[in-house]
């Protein structure tokens, strides 16, 4: 028993591997190509244009999706699969809605602004973020089943079919930001296809006592318990995360947005995707050996190993970012056009917030599996709204460079504040949140 199961976990960490270079690849690949072909204007656009898929996310999406993969282990020890899949569509349906009416109002603004020249980018990213939160919630359903090779398949997929298509796009229909943005949600929807084609076969769902009306609500209300803190947060990490380039816009110009968006994928981007797929691997792990959260021992044994591997996040952003002080210029010689290499020197100071935040969101993790997200609220706003503020006077006072202070700082402020609620949370009584149990 011991040996399949070493048997199984060598596979899981080979697959693991092979999709952390396949998407980090494919994303430094992404912004070689896309910097020959866009100006650093037109980049900025693409950049600005993403805030408002992060939008969507982040307010819409993001805790629906994560409340879909954190309930599929309990679903899946009460053989109630084919009733938590109903209640979850059902919930991620009437978020689509919410989604169409949010691009609605963005294109009437534009219309009232006489900006209708964005109309058609932000359409096509309105497109983008549905079909993205669809396969974002087909892959969190396949890695809480730990199918990592269907999980790895079709992130591999995208990173390839953006970087394709977008040039395809971009021959067809010339350089553009609005060409870069249809390439992705082309890419998108292929990769859909092929999840509802891989999720259907790989979760017989159907095999399980047919749904009742009754288990369907209580899906409904368990998953939304769960999910409502992360949408009152993503109002303010929202907020965060798109300040710095609309800072930069409002107070340098759309080439700044441009340079500080390549940084932002060179530096910042493939240390939260490498953290990401470790998370993305653990995070079942966890959520499995938490269950309902409800036995004292489960917990301590989750976070004996989510405070070994936090700090070896730490250990390794500290580590990334000096390596990243010497071989910054080779960086930016190999993935970026000559035209952004200028600002080279500032990618150790990404790396390093990168790192910082993706050691928060480990500790964070801790919390999730003990089904606590509402205990993250006061930290996800605090900071969000510290790094707004940051944003807006580094970009103030500093322009580009400050912008960079700015994240540092409030990464920095995550990773501390997180940490403390992590260790904090060891004398805490586990309790399931309410409309969870």
């Amino acid at each position: 028993m011991n040996i399949e199961r070493l048997k199984r976990l060598a596979r899981e960490n080979l697959l693991i591997a092979v999709g952390m270079v396949v998407v980090v690849s494919g994303s430094l690949v992404l912004v070689r190509v896309l910097t020959e072909y866009l100006t650093p204007t037109q980049y900025g656009e693409l950049a600005l244009a993403l805030t408002l898929v992060n939008l969507i996310n982040q307010i819409v999406m993001c805790g629906l999706i994560s409340g879909i993969g954190r309930f599929y282990s309990i679903a899946a020890e009460k053989k109630s699969l084919h009733s938590y899949l109903r209640s979850a569509y059902t919930l991620l349906n009437r978020a689509v809605l919410v989604v169409i009416l949010i691009g609605l109002l963005c294109c009437a603004g534009l219309l009232v602004l006489k900006q209708s020249e964005w109309i058609t980018l932000v359409l096509v990213s309105i497109l983008f973020s549905i079909v993205s939160s669809y396969n974002s919630v087909y892959s969190d359903i396949q890695n809480a089943a730990r199918h990592r090779g269907i999980v790895n398949l079709a992130n591999g997929l995208d990173a390839i079919g953006k970087i394709l298509l977008s040039i395809g796009v971009i021959y067809l229909a010339g350089a553009s930001s609005t060409s870069v943005m249809l390439g992705y949600f082309v890419s998108a929807l292929i990769v859909l296809s092929l999840n509802k084609f891989l999720l259907h076969f790989a979760i017989p769902a159907t095999n399980d006592s047919p749904a009742v009306d009754s288990d369907n609500q209580a899906w409904l209300s368990q998953i939304w318990s769960y999910a409502w803190p992360f949408s009152t947060w993503g109002i303010f990490t929202w907020a965060q995360q798109a300040s710095d380039r609309w800072a930069l816009q409002i107070f340098a110009n759309t080439d700044d947005v441009g340079v500080y968006s390549v940084l932002f994928q060179l530096g910042y981007v493939p240390v939260m995707m490498l953290s990401g797929l470790a998370s993305g691997f653990l995070t079942p792990i966890f959520f499995q050996r938490a269950g309902d959260a409800s036995d004292p021992t489960r917990n301590q044994n989750v976070h004996r190993v989510n405070w070994l591997i936090s700090w070896t996040l730490l250990a390794f952003t500290l580590i990334a970012a000096l390596v990243a002080t010497v071989l910054h210029p080779w960086v930016f010689k190999i993935f970026v056009s000559a035209s952004f290499r200028g600002y080279s020197y500032l990618l150790p100071w990404f790396v390093l917030a990168g790192g910082f935040f993706a050691t928060g969101q480990m500790f964070a993790l801790k919390l999730m599996s003990e089904v606590r997200s509402k205990h993250l609220l006061p930290v996800k706003i605090s900071t969000a709204i510290l790094g707004c503020a940051l944003n807006i006077l580094g970009a103030w006072v500093a322009g580009l460079v400050g912008i960079v202070v700015a994240l540092v700082c409030f990464s920095s402020s995550y990773v501390i504040w997180t940490a403390w609620l992590a260790r904090a949370s060891i004398t805490a009584a586990p309790v399931l949140e309410k409309g969870a149990a």
